[in-house]
């Protein structure tokens, strides 16, 4: 087993991670299945990084049929212990406009019919986690305080809206999930979360804001598309390497 030091899972838009050096690529299958595509183990800043693109690599699994447990596991048996989630989402409210970077700390699960728990199949063990606060605050506290020694800035705190998707959400689902205190939309979000804490991983959410959610921005009627969605990614993410090198070091 490969010891690595950080996991990092990306979203739409973050198929590669490009400073990684010396890679391997590992295709394990779990007693969940296969994981979405390969994962590729190398070395940033002299530490052990694997990476795992959550879409696949050429984007071709949607959000609600995404096989969580076997990527979890799967990173898990290769020796992670620590995944840094890098989720591309929609910002709802002020402080979380395009391009920003987000450390949510609160979550709300709007999705529905996914497999979301290890306690899925007759005769394995019922868990109960404490999943009060869903991200652990120590490696939130890492990503921020990396973040910080560079100047770079970093929203420290937020709620994300998980949504089924694929399809993007109505103005009118908007307007109630800010009622419900979210800042962000994401449809990834869970069960991946849950998952992670169940399987006692130390697990953590950057948000990438991709756009306005729909009638969040300036212009209430901006049609949302994938040219601009993936345009802010690769503009967003440009500080995310380097956040993760702080980190490491």
């Amino acid at each position: 087993m490969t010891s690595i030091d950080l996991a990092i899972i990306g979203g739409t838009g973050v198929y590669a991670l490009v400073d990684l050096g010396d890679v391997d690529t590992h295709q394990p299958v779990t007693h969940y299945g296969a994981p979405s595509g390969p994962i590729r183990i190398g070395t940033l800043a002299g530490k052990r990084v694997a990476f795992l693109a959550r879409h696949g690599e050429g984007h071709s699994i949607p959000p609600h049929q995404i096989n969580y447990r076997a990527n979890l596991a799967a990173l898990k048996a290769l020796g992670a212990q620590t995944v840094l989630a890098l989720n591309t989402v929609g910002g709802i409210t002020e402080r979380c406009g395009p391009r920003a970077l987000v450390m949510p700390d609160q979550l709300i699960d709007y999705t529905w019919g996914r497999i979301s728990t290890l306690s899925e199949e007759p005769g394995t063990e019922v868990l109960h986690v404490d999943f009060g606060d869903p991200y652990t605050q120590s490696l939130r506290e890492r990503v921020l305080a990396a973040a910080g020694r560079l100047g770079i800035d970093l929203v420290a705190e937020g709620c994300y809206g998980a949504t089924q998707g694929p399809r993007l959400e109505t103005k009118a689902e908007i307007t109630r999930m800010k009622r419900d205190g979210c800042d962000l939309v994401g449809m990834t979000g869970m069960p991946e979360a849950g998952l992670a804490r169940e399987m006692g991983l130390d697990y953590a959410c950057l948000g990438i804001v991709a756009n306005w959610a729909a009638g969040a921005g300036p212009d209430p009627d901006e049609i949302i598309t994938m040219d601009e969605v993936l345009a802010n990614v690769k503009a967003a993410m440009d500080q995310v390497p380097r956040i993760l090198q702080a980190m490491l070091d």
